[in-house]
């Protein structure tokens, strides 16, 4: 027999991800007619105790990321912070990695973050506000009680993940420290930006090695500003930063863009940097992510479903609207319009506002530029939007024609989750290039650390 805690435990932990009404449908999969929405909070709030049947209880397990192999051996430990829906993660995972500490504040991204990634309660920690954790919006709380909070809080770690929004740097906080006699430094040049937070942590722990990602812009971004103190900030941390010669340049190893790994154009900046004095830099750069591309990397139609719900065809007012919208700024010489693709394309950037009217990726039905707008055929074969399945695909998160990675929130939600993530297939070569320095990393600072005592003998 189920212990009813037991029962009860396991039913909080899927609601974490999964709402009443799903959770009710899901149990009369093996119990049809046996539960409702009503019974389900009821027993949350102590109201009923319902026995889940072996069959039942085994159902609802499936529901949840399974636990790795008792007595796997990891390689090397991570955090994740910005973590979103652990797209970075998935990479770092698949070289060896153990994810210990992840932070996300968003709601609905951690209800798909826990639907798809097993969290260790021995050995991961999960945090909502980085800020709770770094003490960054208390100036009263001193540089070193500050470092102090973040040993306590993140176990320690040997790579720090982080998918950091661009802020600009402004002088917030740089009187109020120089009134307390603060030192400056990153500490002053990065206040009141979540990178700030990212470098204190960086600061107090010190992992052999960091990854950090973003839009492209940021290399331009308040004219140049807000990466020249990122990347001062990291060199004062102690921190090579790989590529750095190549700020200025057009041809930026740091900034790789997804077509090479999926069927989508979406450049993003990778900044891989290496704890200096642990010296297993030397040689590493993101130019060798050219060895590691798919010598056949999916097409569009391969991940594109046959038939699709009609919800996702643009209604005619709509695509009347784009078709209209196209036109009059192609007259005025913009560039701006709707992405109609074909089987074989490489589509536009999927962003977080595809749930709006889908038009950067517009999937092609059969529309005839030589006829009418308004001829029958075209008006039946208006394009539709990708499905949240097929955003997964494009993204990497599912092969293609998969459909193993969880998606358990509405469409709106799904649609800014995957246009606000990684090409998960760049980061699993970011963490295959750095995968042997990290261990190396992690040896040596071990070493560092062994009292002398036991070095000599």
């Amino acid at each position: 027999m189920i212990p009813d805690s037991d029962e009860l435990t396991l039913l909080k932990r899927a609601l974490q991800s999964y709402d009443q009404k799903f959770m009710a449908a899901y149990l009369n999969e093996v119990s049809p007619g046996s539960w409702s929405r009503e019974t389900i909070n009821r027993w949350v709030k102590g109201k009923c105790s319902p026995k889940l049947s072996h069959a039942e209880y085994m159902h609802l397990q499936k529901l949840l990321p399974q636990a790795p192999e008792t007595g796997r051996n990891y390689d090397f430990d991570f955090i994740d912070l910005f973590a979103g829906i652990g797209g970075i993660r998935r990479g770092f995972e698949k070289a060896g990695g153990r994810c210990v500490f992840t932070s996300e504040w968003n709601p609905y991204a951690v209800k798909t973050y826990k639907a798809n990634y097993y969290c260790d309660p021995e050995h991961h920690v999960f945090n909502e506000d980085i800020r709770e954790v770094t003490l960054s919006s208390n100036l009263d709380i001193s540089e070193n009680e500050a470092y102090a909070h973040i040993d306590k809080v993140i176990p320690d770690h040997d790579v720090l993940l982080a998918g950091f929004p661009c802020q600009p740097f402004s002088i917030a906080g740089v009187s109020k420290k120089n009134s307390l006699g603060r030192k400056h430094g990153f500490e002053c040049d990065t206040q009141g930006t979540l990178f700030f937070d990212v470098a204190r942590i960086i600061a107090a722990k010190r992992p052999v090695a960091f990854v950090l990602e973003n839009v492209k812009n940021l290399k331009s971004h308040d004219k140049g500003k807000t990466f020249r103190v990122i990347m001062d900030a990291l060199d004062e941390l102690g921190y090579w930063v790989a590529d750095s010669e190549h700020a200025s340049k057009k041809n930026d190893p740091k900034v790789i863009d997804g077509k090479h790994f999926v069927p989508q154009h979406r450049e993003r900046i990778v900044l891989v940097g290496f704890r200096k004095d642990l010296n297993v830099h030397d040689g590493f750069t993101l130019k060798n992510i050219a060895d590691l591309i798919p010598d056949n990397k999916p097409a569009l139609g391969e991940i594109l479903d046959q038939k699709v719900d009609d919800k996702y065809i643009l209604t005619p007012g709509l695509w009347e609207y784009l078709f209209n919208y196209s036109i009059k700024h192609k007259k005025k010489g913009n560039g701006f319009g709707y992405g109609l693709v074909k089987n074989s394309d490489i589509t536009r950037t999927l962003s977080a506002r595809y749930h709006k009217d889908g038009s950067e990726i517009l999937i092609d039905r059969g529309f005839n530029h030589e006829l009418d707008f308004s001829h029958p055929d075209n008006i039946n074969n208006r394009p539709r939007r990708l499905t949240p399945r097929e955003c997964a695909r494009l993204m990497g998160y599912d092969d293609p024609m998969g459909e193993s990675f969880r998606i358990p929130v509405s469409d709106t939600q799904a649609y800014r989750q995957f246009g606000n993530s990684v090409v998960v297939p760049v980061f699993s070569a970011v963490a295959a290039l750095m995968r042997d320095r990290v261990i190396a990393g992690k040896r040596i600072a071990a070493e560092c650390q062994r009292p002398a005592t036991e070095l000599a003998a």
